[in-house]
């Protein structure tokens, strides 16, 4: 069994890291990760025919001088990222919040990459497995990290602290999301603040939105002594006004400068703001942050502009959680168009406060007067009133705009990602 030093620098003179043996590459080092379906260890030796240098595994049936033979696979991983991050010794900025996680992450990578040659974590890799991966995608000419850090459980983020080791962080928003994992949404705040409890412990650097009155309360709640805050009303930025025609944000700054994005919906300001507060600390001039800013593009279906033969959509199909519904429901609101249209899918992980979750949305959506509504999934069905169109799920969507043309509208199509609402995309 080597120790994380052996296995470290057998690890710096390979090809990188794999976990899948479907994804193997000459050279690499393969980890034979388990999981409630499958079991790696069972591929390790199809990995080493494909061309893997190494196996690491954890279970006896596999043996030979190219195995690598350890207690847990998964610890090990994770040890042996921890290790690489200490050997690189950079900077790391972790990010994790309910909403805007990944956006966040992208605007501040893209901001920071103007001075550093940064690494950031591909998509949402973000939980026990994906941040070790990241750290070890980090090469020796690597100047600063950024780490997305996902939860639905407590004392997630603070493992994920202990293995990525971040000098810098950032709480993008508390609101209501796995609630069926957190409980509640002072469960949220307490699994988010794990994040601010490491900052506080190393003395690292907290970004903070003085917007948001929870995250200032947790930053004396866990005693961050290094904040950097950041904030429409910190900032003195404003919100240009929004229109169908036009629904990507733009921001009038203090310099009265407007940054015009193209990101949909000003609930992104606050995303803008977190990259430009990172950019000023870690020294990125404020003209090369404009460029990072107005120049990045979202993908995934993450607040996305779509411009079709028959409509104009706003595609947010990648998550949904009551806090970020409410946001882009109030946000399609204020848009003027001649014609809209809703199509929301339903919000996942809430546990037992689904329904009554559910329900309240409706109440924003007659509040604010959106009538136009196709509703995906059981418990939308369930609250729905008749006004509304229900299906059980996106099939069920699909077959009814076949045969129902939707053209010349404003769209929003949003939900959790289970409910694969950009399958009615191809119809609309």
């Amino acid at each position: 069994m080597p120790d994380i030093a052996q296995l470290h620098n057998i690890f710096l003179n390979s090809s990188g890291v794999c976990t899948d043996s479907r994804k193997v590459f000459r050279g690499c080092v393969f980890f034979a990760l388990k999981g409630d379906a499958f079991n790696g260890n069972m591929y390790a030796a199809t990995a080493l025919e494909q061309g893997a240098e190494y196996a690491v595994v954890d279970e006896t049936a596999n043996k030979g001088a190219r195995y690598l033979k350890v207690t847990s696979v998964l610890k090990t991983l994770q040890e042996l990222a921890t290790y690489h991050r200490r050997y690189l010794n950079l900077p790391i900025v972790a990010i994790t919040g309910t909403n805007g996680k990944t956006t966040t992450k992208e605007l501040i990578a893209a901001t920071l990459s103007r001075k550093f040659r940064v690494a950031a974590t591909h998509g949402n890799l973000n939980n026990h497995i994906g941040v070790p991966l990241t750290l070890l995608g980090m090469a020796k000419d690597t100047q600063l990290g950024v780490v997305e850090m996902g939860a639905n459980h407590p004392g997630e983020i603070a493992d994920l602290c202990r293995i990525a080791q971040p000098n810098a962080g950032l709480i993008t928003n508390v609101g209501k999301a796995h609630l069926e994992g957190f409980g509640s949404l002072e469960g949220v705040k307490r699994a988010k603040g794990e994040l601010y409890s490491y900052l506080a412990q190393s003395q690292g650097v907290a970004f903070c939105l003085s917007d948001s009155a929870d995250l200032k309360d947790m930053l004396h709640t866990y005693g961050v002594q290094h904040a950097v805050m950041y904030g429409l009303r910190e900032s003195n930025v404003h919100v240009n006004a929004e229109s169908g025609n036009n629904p990507f944000l733009s921001l009038r700054m203090a310099s009265g400068d407007t940054w015009q994005t193209k990101l949909v919906g000003s609930y992104n300001a606050a995303n803008v703001l977190a990259a430009a507060a990172a950019g000023r600390y870690f020294g990125v001039s404020e003209e090369d942050i404009r460029a990072a800013v107005e120049s990045y593009e979202p993908q995934n279906h993450r607040s996305q502009l779509l411009h079709t033969a028959h409509n104009t959509i706003i595609v947010d199909a990648y998550n949904a959680n009551p806090t970020s519904m409410a946001a882009a429901v109030s946000n399609f609101a204020q848009l003027s168009a001649d014609s809209k249209l809703l199509i929301l899918g339903d919000m996942l992980e809430l546990g037992k406060d689904a329904q009554s979750e559910h329900a309240q949305l409706l109440r924003l959506l007659k509040k604010e007067a959106l009538t136009n509504v196709y509703l995906v999934g059981e418990y939308f069905s369930r609250v729905a009133e008749k006004s509304c169109l229900t299906f059980a799920d996106s099939a069920a969507l699909c077959e009814y705009l076949k045969s129902n043309d939707v053209k010349n509208r404003l769209i929003l199509l949003k939900g959790s990602r289970g409910m694969q609402l950009e399958k009615a995309l191809e119809y609309l």
